[in-house]
């Protein structure tokens, strides 16, 4: 089927700003909820929300074969578990609708008034309900950066990093949408030259520059899905921000890995963008030495241009961009992630969430983590306040954004962002 939303010489009659992260080629899926106290399922062109519940009751999508209540929901879910083909025919028709060409509902004034929204006037709410949430860790660099600073080597990647997608399983309850505050987390730690653990808030608390994809219904317990198909199952992607306790996860990820370190929050941007949205910025992946096994051998373009930066903005202070890298970078693809998740016979359901893994780059400036910014906190990171950052502090603000672009079209994700508060405990 032909993807006709993604016409790059399209334009809307709805105003969009330039270098705005959602003109009519984008049309991403989120959930919001309007000053009527209505949760609907929604889109969004430029600065305007977009009710999809509305555009379905006045018969805008009429001919497309959709369930009378498919966007009055509270998550994405059912429809995404409708398919790619009604994916394609939904963007396709409010890309249509909303074309400057078409006077059908531009010069209806009333149906506009149930249909569109100004951004500010709706709140955003977590797009999926998430099932299950698995966090890779597929960038080299990051890896490898590691390796340096805990290991003191140069080459240092685990024996099985070169031949697999590594992940851990995280927390979906956990997943909160951006513009949710995280508190600063609580657990055991093991302080330099001590012999015992303490317990208290973590005092080394970062975020991870992540782009996260999810997922329909894919396979069966008991079967694989390939990398050649895994594409079929993926309906988009969002930012996503896995907050990591480092202090925590030093003493606790021997032998199992990261678990109270991580799990105690997850932001992720509110708007879905569509893989058919991101066709256009297809490029090739990283060149993988050894070969990996056949189940995980590609050709052609896999991966995304995806340009990615992350800020720490402090309470009542400018924004300092700290971080500017892309998911091109990272070693394992997502189509090669998915397979490998699945290759045990590990069933996907329609609404998993899966992370990239932090994103880091060859260069500083590339670095997706303060952990390796400020190598470890020897090398504090300079803001505009004039202030340091080793890790974060309390009233920090982290704001992840996204975006692809090219000669003729930008595609945005808009912002993942939240906010760190002071740690609480009600134990004793």
């Amino acid at each position: 089927m032909k993807i006709t939303a993604n016409d790059p010489s399209r334009k809307s009659w709805l105003k969009v700003k330039k270098n705005s992260d959602f003109p009519i080629q984008n049309i991403p899926f989120g959930v919001f909820l309007t000053k009527e106290d209505i949760i609907t399922i929604g889109s969004r062109i430029g600065d305007y929300a977009i009710d999809l519940t509305a555009m379905h009751q006045l018969g805008y999508f009429e001919g497309i074969p959709l369930t009378d209540d498919i966007f009055m929901q509270d998550s994405l879910n059912d429809f995404i578990a409708d398919g790619r083909i009604t994916w394609r025919l939904v963007r396709n028709r409010i890309a249509d609708i909303f074309d400057a060409e078409n006077p059908k509902l531009k010069n209806h004034n009333k149906h506009r008034e149930n249909i569109i929204f100004d951004i500010d006037d709706v709140e955003m709410l977590l797009p999926v309900d998430i099932c299950d949430y698995t966090d890779f860790y597929s960038s080299r660099e990051h890896a490898e950066n590691v390796g340096k600073m805990f290991f003191n080597s140069e080459n240092n990647l685990p024996l099985n990093w070169l031949h697999m997608p590594l992940a851990y399983h995280g927390r979906s309850s956990s997943v909160v949408v951006s513009g949710k505050n995280i508190r600063r987390p609580h657990g055991q730690m093991k302080p330099a030259g001590k012999d015992t653990p303490v317990f208290g808030p973590s005092k080394l608390v970062d975020f991870e520059v992540e782009i996260g994809f999810i997922t329909t219904d894919g396979n069966k317990l008991g079967k694989q899905i390939s990398v050649e198909e895994a594409g079929e199952y993926i309906f988009g992607m969002v930012l996503l921000n896995d907050w990591s306790a480092r202090d925590i996860q030093a003493f606790e990820s021997s032998p199992l890995g990261p678990f109270a370190s991580k799990n105690f929050a997850t932001s992720i941007s509110p708007w879905i963008v569509t893989m058919d949205a991101l066709q256009s910025f297809r490029t090739e992946h990283v060149v993988q030495k050894p070969e990996p096994f056949p189940y995980l051998q590609q050709e052609g373009k896999n991966s995304y241009d995806i340009q990615i930066e992350a800020a720490i903005k402090p309470k009542k202070q400018k924004e300092t961009v700290v971080c500017n890298t892309n998911f091109k970078y990272l070693y394992w693809t997502m189509y090669q992630q998915l397979a490998h998740h699945t290759i045990n016979g590990c069933n996907v359901r329609t609404g998993d969430l899966f992370g990239s893994g932090t994103i880091s780059g060859p260069k500083k400036n590339n670095y997706g983590s303060l952990l390796e910014l400020s190598w470890k906190g020897t090398k504090p990171v300079k803001l505009k306040d004039g202030s340091e950052r080793r890790f974060l502090e309390d009233g920090d603000s982290v704001i992840l954004r996204g975006f692809c672009k090219n000669d003729k079209i930008r595609i945005g994700f808009g912002e993942c962002k939240a906010r760190l508060r002071k740690a609480k405990y009600s134990g004793k």
